[in-house]
This record gives structure tokens, C-alpha cells and sequence, in this order.
């Protein structure tokens, strides 16, 4: 863990002559930016998943139709769907699960005073009046929402907002003018309960990083930030002529 971030205060150096004091909050910007990029090929992959499983899923629909009252050979029948199509029943969200260890290691990076022993430095810089390792609370304490560190605080709020509103309005968009995705079923061949609740709350959830964004240290919120406004851009350039495809995927 301190390798990386010895590797982000390296960054921070080199910013330095121009950020100035800001050089550790543009460092950890450009460093989420930099790991974004180096997994981007998974992000490509589970986008290729995705769109085969939504090219399968009325047929996927005839079989389970086809099959309701006997599981096994429904579970049989989509295999040798899949097998035919070669198409990974998986192929649509296993790159997604493997990118989950760097998004938790980004998290751990930034949330945390202590790293292999030894206090955070990345902590003790500021973005503008701000410090990394401070919260949104310390901030309404000390000046209040429209001091110095206040600011900075709208300013990720505003950002964020607005690539949830995106997200929300473009979720809405393809639930709208396309059929729900084929649901997930139980042994029995039923759909699983709540699954339909879940997926109609889902455009909601891109909202949920306000809360993130106010609760944990500044450089943890640098980070969601960077990786939540990625995340919004890179969905919308790989799904963008599959309508259906990546619309239940959470945003990281």
C-alpha cells in the first residue's frame, strides 16, 4: 500500500510547480485517472459481455419459458444456449468483480491516516482551503458551508450531482424505450423476489455518492469523484449503441 502512495506523492512532486499547494489533491485526481485507464480494458470487456447476454436474452426468455416447470433441463437447455452462442454466462460481470480489489485498494489509499505504519502524508495537504484528511463536518465546522473549505465541498457536490442526474436521466431513458433485461431465476425456474424492485430503484442509486462524498475524508472524495465522473463517461461511450446494456451495472 505505501508503494502507491509513495508513487502518488512522487506525482504530487512533479505537479508542484504548478498546483502549488494543490499538487496532492490534482496528484490523487491524476492518479485515480491513471488506474481508471489501466483497467479500462476489463471495463471493455464486461461492455462485450453485456451487449452478447442482451443479444441472447429473448431467447434466454423462450427457454425459461419453455422450461418453467422443469429446472434442470432449463438449466441445461440455456448452457447449450450459451455454449452455442459462445457466450460466458459471466461474461458480463466478471471483469467488473475483478475490478473491484483496485477500487477498494483506491478507497483504502485515500480513507485512511495511517498507511504501513506510518501517518498518510498524502493527508496532510489541502485543496485550497480545505484539508485532504478533513470531512465535509470539519469544514461546516470551521467557517461553515460557504467558507473556505465550505466551498470546495459544493464544488464536488455540484460535480457529483450533476453526473448523477446524467446517469439518472439516461437510466430512465433506456428503461423507457426498452424491455426490461431477462431477471435472474431460483432453482425453481422463478424469478427472484425483489430483483424488480431493486432494478426500478437503481437509477436512484447514482445519487448515493453525495452521501459517500460528504462522510469520508477529502482525498477518499477526490477519488469517488474522479472514478464516479470516469465511470459516467466510459459507460456512456461503450454502451452507447447497446440501449439496454450496462443499465443495471453500479456506478464505481
Amino acid at each position: 500500500m505505501h508503494v502507491f502512495a509513495d508513487l502518488v506523492g512522487s506525482f504530487a512532486d512533479l505537479l508542484q510547480p504548478v498546483f502549488h499547494t494543490g499538487a496532492a489533491a490534482a496528484a490523487i485526481i491524476l492518479f485515480t485517472a491513471c488506474v481508471r485507464l489501466a483497467i479500462h480494458p476489463l471495463s471493455r470487456a464486461a461492455a462485450r459481455g453485456q451487449k452478447a447476454r442482451t443479444k441472447l436474452a429473448p431467447q434466454i426468455a423462450e427457454v425459461r419459458k419453455e422450461h418453467a416447470k422443469n429446472p434442470e433441463r432449463m438449466r441445461k437447455a440455456l448452457m447449450e444456449l450459451h455454449a452455442e452462442e459462445k457466450v460466458s454466462p459471466l461474461s458480463g460481470c466478471l471483469p467488473s468483480l475483478l475490478q473491484m480489489p483496485a477500487f477498494f485498494l483506491m478507497y483504502h489509499l485515500f480513507a485512511n491516516r495511517r498507511i504501513g505504519g506510518r501517518p498518510n502524508e498524502l493527508l496532510g495537504h489541502s485543496l485550497f482551503a480545505a484539508p485532504l484528511g478533513d470531512r465535509w463536518t470539519d469544514a461546516l465546522a470551521h467557517g461553515g458551508l460557504l467558507g473556505g473549505a465550505g466551498l470546495v465541498y459544493v464544488a464536488l457536490f455540484v460535480i457529483v450531482a450533476g453526473v448523477a442526474t446524467f446517469n439518472f436521466r439516461r437510466m430512465k431513458r433506456q428503461m423507457a424505450t426498452a424491455p426490461m433485461p431477462v431477471m435472474p431465476a431460483g432453482p425453481d425456474g422463478q424469478r427472484v423476489p425483489g430483483v424488480g424492485a431493486m432494478t426500478r430503484m437503481m437509477p436512484l442509486l447514482s445519487f448515493a455518492t453525495l452521501f459517500t462524498v460528504g462522510v469520508v475524508p477529502l482525498a477518499a472524495a477526490l477519488y469517488v469523484v474522479t472514478s464516479t465522473t470516469w465511470t459516467a463517461a466510459e459507460r456512456y461511450f461503450l454502451y452507447r449503441d447497446a440501449p439496454l446494456a450496462g443499465a443495471l451495472a453500479p456506478a464505481v
